[in-house]
């Protein structure tokens, strides 16, 4: 009888397991990556055409944490190349999760916990990706890479100034340029080395924290928010001699003042708000922001209720148009967080913030620059030669 329930108990187990692995990647991100709502306005003849002729790039994507293939249209999550397609986006910068703490939240999280270690389970990722964070990254570099192989050309992953230039001057309607960056920089596991092992598998952006405090500094969304460590300004100083791109995205405000002090190069941040337009943690305020631009750096708008105080087009245009009255056009930018565990409108809706835009009184030299004209220059700019 106890031999019977045993037997049982193992195949109601074994059902559990492979339901999970079938249809539990699904699931769980059509709960994490949902559509915003609202009332789509009619896109009007002069803003589809005007959206048609820009060159669009997006700072933040974090598609590759999931198991969609970005190849094939999907009926949910936020962007796939489709759908990127249908929005005229021609540059991506794909970033990698790796770590997310239990009952996240913009005010303070520890270290200590981590869903991303089940959600790879789950998945059916490799086993060097259960208890590695660098494995993680390495891992999603591989998908990537993946991906453009499998595109046709339809999808190029850019590596240095000479690859970004060779794609602009080749690009057809339809292909699409990709970055690798990180999330954070816990990969590296409190190794320097490590620095060198992302930059070979492509990663060509860095960030400093996600939302808890690392070896390298403070969170904004950390425990102490504080500076640099001796790691972390070692850190910034190989990204430097790399020509890796540093983005201050989710680090403590007395880091990023460190950063902007430290490195000689010019930072970005890759998805964010304006705190003097949406007072929310998660955004940096004027005075920072004032900074970061000064220095040549850019500051991508977030599409999220945290960053931009709404999920319509209105509200990213507004942030936008804050964002070019403080800091001038030159150094905003589009920063998604796409497919990040946020509620947001999907790439396909791209022309719906052309229009609002427009409807906001954008000249048209800026809206050129912020929809991409600004993060081309920025990346011919400071890419690896």
């Amino acid at each position: 009888m106890l031999k019977k329930v045993a037997l049982g108990l193992l195949g109601l187990i074994l059902v559990f397991v492979v339901a999970m692995r079938l249809f539990g990647p699904e699931l769980i991100e059509k709960a994490q990556n949902t559509r915003a709502e609202f009332e789509r306005p009619a896109l009007t003849a002069n803003a589809k055409a005007r959206h048609g002729d820009l060159l669009i790039m997006d700072w933040h994507t974090d598609s590759m944490l999931w198991n969609r293939d970005i190849l094939e249209r999907a009926e949910y999550g936020h962007v796939d190349i489709p759908r990127a397609q249908d929005g005229n986006l021609g540059l991506m910068m794909f970033t990698s999760v790796t770590k997310s703490p239990s009952g996240q939240n913009y005010e303070e999280n520890s270290a200590d916990s981590d869903n991303i270690t089940s959600l790879v389970m789950v998945q059916g990722w490799p086993v060097r990706t259960w208890d590695s964070l660098l494995g993680r990254a390495l891992y999603q570099s591989e998908k990537l890479h993946d991906v453009a192989a499998r595109s046709g050309d339809t999808v190029r992953i850019l590596t240095d100034k000479q690859s970004l230039n060779r794609f602009l001057k080749e690009r057809k309607p339809g292909m699409v340029g990709a970055f690798l960056g990180s999330e954070g920089s816990h990969p590296l596991e409190g190794r320097l080395e490590n620095i060198d092992r992302m930059f070979a598998a492509g990663y060509r952006m860095m960030g400093i924290t996600h939302f808890f405090d690392n070896a390298l500094a403070g969170s904004l969304h950390g425990i102490e928010k504080g500076g640099l460590t001796d790691f972390g300004r070692a850190s910034i100083k190989r990204f430097d001699e790399l020509e890796i791109i540093i983005d201050l995205a989710h680090v403590s405000e007395m880091a990023a003042w460190q950063v902007l002090e430290l490195s000689p190069r010019p930072q970005v941040v890759s998805h964010t708000g304006f705190k003097g337009h949406c007072n929310r943690q998660r955004n940096y305020p004027d005075d920072l922001m004032k900074a970061i631009a000064a220095k040549g750096g850019l500051i991508a708008v977030g599409f999220w209720e945290e960053a931009a105080c709404g999920v319509t087009p209105d509200a990213v245009a507004s942030a936008i148009m804050y964002g070019i009255a403080l800091v001038g056009a030159d150094h905003v930018a589009l920063g998604s967080d796409w497919d990040g565990s946020t509620q947001t409108m999907t790439a396909d809706e791209l022309p719906l913030i052309t229009q609002a835009l427009i409807e906001a009184g954008i000249a048209d030299e800026d809206l050129k620059k912020v929809m991409g004209e600004n993060s081309v220059k920025f990346l011919q700019s400071w890419m690896p030669d």
